[in-house]
């Protein structure tokens, strides 16, 4: 077999030194972390309906399983020959993912849609703009403690989500393999705004950690006042993937522009820095076309965002760096080790979170992250709006199409607590799609995506993944059988 023709997004991967290449010993109690079940909900059971209160679907608020420990697994028996290498051809241990599709990881921008209904109604550029600012920033705040990986989506896989409550519906699909891209496309209920994009991530281990770079660019249309917005996402780092204490940081410059006004947003997503004082800070400033600061922002992306006018800010910190202003107390800078017996040129050091944000007098509140279920640490650190997302409610088989990562069954094992079919199912998926790959070479067919086809971005210029339209009529009778 060459290259050409492996699939790897569904590969178990459990060839590690501690793995014996079964999981049965997982399943015992032992090797789960304790877990309340009691108020889980497991939906789609045959006659039941989603509960109602005040006439809004209510979701669930647990899965149906904790998950896994990660400690009996050794990943280092992979990825010691892949320093420096792109990751999305190698084959991970299934412990180390979520019970997650990456399109559902992307579904996750839209938990602070509310941002984007807020930028739609404000008559000024400048406060749409703070408002679009807040969003980009919000939508990356779930990944704060998201150590899991999420499935590679399969091709032609897809995933909806309609909420009614949050005033929006979403469709995503990975139209392509190697390289791996996922195109997504969500609207407004009330026809306020268009959110759409294609994502590549590219994945680079680099000995202590893991790095995703993002590709594509993300697109948000305010219809009311013809305004289109395009950026791209920071960077994310996974540290201590081998040993030690799991940590994650986000880096780089995100820049937002106005593509009717020239204004344009310029956030620095900072890296931790030394003894992790800048630990998830985020600042920049909004700007016209003439570069004149307008607006000044500053927060951590794991807690809050601000903002304030630039002559207010500047006056305080001259004044700041006068001694004026009286300072909180600091916590200890000394970071802590992750492991201390573990050597300390094995490991980056988990810095400590400094002192929350100090919010400047005069300041403007932009967004602040919502509170975590009390059992987020046995969720895999999902938020309550990342819980509901893989809920399969009763009678959706019927409605969605068959493609729908909500009905693949890898995923749908891991969620359960059942990591023996888990594991059954991605093999079975892997050959699968292989077999799919050999007849369309034999034909010599095309892979035809569904709902995305290739394009231009009207806004940048750029190679984009445009949405095609029609899926909410739900005609699914050709799509394929990828499950």
């Amino acid at each position: 077999m060459n290259g050409e023709e492996e699939f790897f997004d569904a590969v178990t991967g459990f060839d590690s030194d501690n793995s014996t290449g079964e999981f049965s010993e997982a399943n015992k109690v032992s090797g789960m972390i304790d877990f309340d079940t009691s108020k889980s909900t497991r939906s789609g059971r045959s006659g039941e309906r989603p509960p109602q209160e005040n006439g809004v679907q209510k979701h669930r608020t647990a899965l149906p399983a904790p998950m896994f420990t990660r400690s009996d697994f050794s990943v280092w028996s992979i990825l010691k020959k892949c320093i420096g290498l792109e990751l999305s051809k190698i084959t991970m241990p299934i412990a180390f993912n979520e019970p997650l599709s990456f399109l559902q990881r992307i579904t996750e921008y839209m938990e602070h849609v509310y941002l984007i209904h807020k930028a739609a109604s404000e008559t000024q550029a400048l406060e749409r703009m703070q408002s679009v600012a807040a969003f980009a920033v919000s939508a990356v705040a779930s990944q704060w403690e998201r150590t899991g990986k999420p499935f590679n989506p399969l091709l032609g896989e897809t995933y909806e989500l309609i909420r009614e409550d949050l005033g929006f519906r979403f469709i995503s699909e990975q139209v392509s393999h190697h390289p791996p891209i996922s195109a997504f496309y969500s609207e407004g209920l009330n026809q306020d705004f268009m959110f759409h994009g294609s994502i590549y991530p590219k994945l680079k281990f680099w000995g202590k950690s893991v790095e995703a770079e993002p590709r594509g660019t993300i697109t948000l249309e305010l219809l009311k006042h013809n305004e289109a917005y395009t950026w791209t996402n920071p960077t994310c780092c996974v540290h201590n993937v081998i040993l030690g204490q799991l940590w994650i940081e986000q880096y780089g410059i995100v820049e937002i522009l106005n593509h009717r006004t020239g204004d344009k947003c310029i956030l620095h997503f900072k890296p931790c820095g030394l003894f992790g004082k800048e630990l998830h800070r985020v600042e920049g400033y909004i700007q016209d076309r003439n570069r004149k600061k307008l607006f000044i922002i500053y927060g951590k992306w794991t807690e809050c965002l601000w903002g304030i006018d630039p002559v207010s800010y500047e006056s305080f910190k001259k004044h700041e760096r006068r001694g004026d202003h009286p300072r909180k107390a600091k916590m200890d800078d000394s970071p802590e080790k992750a492991n201390s017996d573990v050597p300390g040129d094995m490991t980056d050091d988990v810095p400590v979170a400094q002192e929350t944000v100090q919010v400047i007098p005069g300041s403007k509140l932009l967004w602040r992250i919502n509170s975590r279920p009390p059992n987020s640490a046995q969720m895999y650190n999902f938020t309550s709006f990342t819980v509901s997302l893989n809920e399969l409610e009763s009678g959706m088989e019927k409605t969605l199409p068959p493609t729908d990562c909500r009905l693949r069954p890898d995923i749908r094992g891991m969620e359960n607590g059942n990591m023996d079919l888990a594991s059954q199912e991605k093999e079975r998926l892997e050959e699968k799609q292989r077999e799919a790959r050999k007849e369309r070479a034999k034909e010599e067919a095309e892979w035809r995506t569904r709902w995305f086809y290739p394009g231009t971005n009207p806004y940048t210029g750029a190679p984009d993944w445009l949405y095609a339209g029609d899926y909410f009529e739900r005609n699914f009778s050709d799509c394929p059988d990828i499950y």
